[in-house]
């Protein structure tokens, strides 16, 4: 398990809920599209990845933290060839407005009874103690003002044994294509980024946010202090995004 180099941002970005909560709220109409769009459709890939990695049985409570729109959600209930879906998927998330147009996505897909999108906390759950098989965290750890708590509570709401699977942003470290990484995320992205959801803020916070992240092996031995054991992080797409998986102790 190797570290990982740092985005060129040094100032770390203020993450107070209620001032993240309203940066998600104001990009929400266009947040799926900016996701495929900046990631060149290459986000759904990462998101089967987390889900297959929790070999999943069709048994399983999930807890999808900061859920955003639900796409973990809903990719957690999509029969895929040798797999099983999740039975009763619980999202949590604190920006309204994303959870909204989550709960018309989950509408649409006719998944009221086994998707519930509840507003809460990373920190602070709003689901019993270990009464999960299953959390999931998409892009969202590096949001929360404190890792380590909200670390320690998805310990806390799964079970003995259950599993973990979080997504997040990484740095590249292969020569050249990350410093085209790194210029594409700095000067594009955030032009981008305002360019079409017309928030100045959200996709310049974007790099700041990863830049200045808990590199991979410190966040793996920061979910092992939380409780968590065999702990990976692997990195995809070569270390853009990690995907860290363990279990509950």
């Amino acid at each position: 398990m190797s570290g990982s180099a740092r985005i060129g941002v040094s100032a770390v970005p203020d993450k107070s809920p209620d001032r993240i909560a309203g940066m998600f709220d104001a990009i929400a109409p266009r947040y799926d599209l900016l996701n495929r769009l900046l990631s060149v459709g290459i986000d759904r890939y990462w998101r089967r990845r987390a889900i297959d990695a929790l070999a999943l049985t069709g048994r399983e409570v999930l807890v999808d933290v900061a859920t955003g729109t639900a796409d973990v959600a809903l990719e957690a209930r999509a029969l895929r060839r040798g797999g099983a879906t999740a039975a009763r998927i619980v999202g949590v998330d604190f920006a309204g407005a994303m959870l909204s147009r989550g709960a018309g996505k989950v509408r649409a897909a006719g998944l009221e009874r086994q998707i519930v999108l509840v507003q809460g906390d990373a920190m602070r759950l709003p689901v019993e103690g270990q009464s999960a098989d299953a959390v999931t965290i998409a892009f969202g750890i590096r949001n929360v003002q404190a890792a380590a708590v909200a670390c320690a509570e998805m310990a806390r709401v799964l079970k003995p044994g259950g599993r973990l699977a979080i997504l997040e942003f990484g740095v590249p470290r292969v020569p050249g294509f990350s410093r085209l990484y790194q210029w594409y995320f700095r000067a594009v992205l955030p032009r981008v980024g305002c360019l079409i959801s017309g928030h100045t803020g959200a996709y310049s916070y974007l790099p700041a946010s990863v830049g200045t992240f808990t590199p991979p092996a410190e966040f793996a031995r920061m979910l092992e202090q939380a409780g968590f054991t065999t702990v990976l992080a692997d990195p995809l797409t070569f270390g853009i995004v990690y995907l860290y998986t363990a279990r509950r102790a």
